[in-house]
């Protein structure tokens, strides 16, 4: 582990590579799972007040579950976590084709809300464990991303060069800036 600021980084972020490769995947992170992906508490309200922008993307399955149950759900210790359908996919995916993807995020694409997606979502396969004076963050290793874990060794893709979009959204490019200098060392 190294850290950066008040983060600690696992050091497979900076040994391991990964490059999402969603076509060979099929966006199999957002359908498979026995529970949705983390949500910051923060994020619930952006969820409602972006509801109904992202809402035309999902489908009518979707819709339903989360105006029943509502636009997240608790993991089993209790944390936020996206809702999930019957078959274990995330309420908010819709299909391209046959690939899964993020209706929240349609939407922040098509220039209809400032919110992308869950911050979790986009950091992934990162995840972020809080402690209580730090994060830790970790690679999650899981099958279903064997093909991004190909595709980004045989382009030299590390963990954390193919997610600095997130790992700026959430720490800011001063952060990012400083984790690329401790990786050189």
């Amino acid at each position: 582990m190294i850290k950066v600021g008040a983060v600690l980084v696992s050091d497979d972020l900076i040994d391991h590579f990964f490059c999402c490769d969603i076509e060979k995947c099929k966006g199999g992170c957002c359908l498979e799972g026995d529970a949705g992906a983390p949500l910051d508490p923060l994020e619930i309200s952006d969820l409602e007040d972006n509801y109904p922008f992202f809402k035309k993307y999902m489908t009518l399955e979707a819709i339903a579950k989360v105006e029943t149950d509502g636009l997240f759900n608790y993991d089993e210790i209790g944390n936020f976590v996206t809702p999930l359908l019957e078959n274990e996919s995330c309420a908010f995916v819709y299909y391209e084709h046959d690939v899964a993807k993020c209706a929240i995020e349609k939407s922040f694409l098509q220039g209809e809300i400032d919110f992308q997606k869950p911050i979790s979502c986009h950091l992934y396969p990162i995840r972020i464990k809080q402690l209580p004076d730090y994060d830790a963050l970790n690679y999650h290793r899981w099958f279903v991303c064997e093909s991004a874990c190909n595709k980004g060794s045989t382009e030299k893709i590390p963990v954390y060069q193919f997610l600095k979009t997130p790992l700026i959204r959430k720490y800011g490019e001063k952060w990012f800036k400083e984790l690329e200098e401790c990786e050189r060392c």
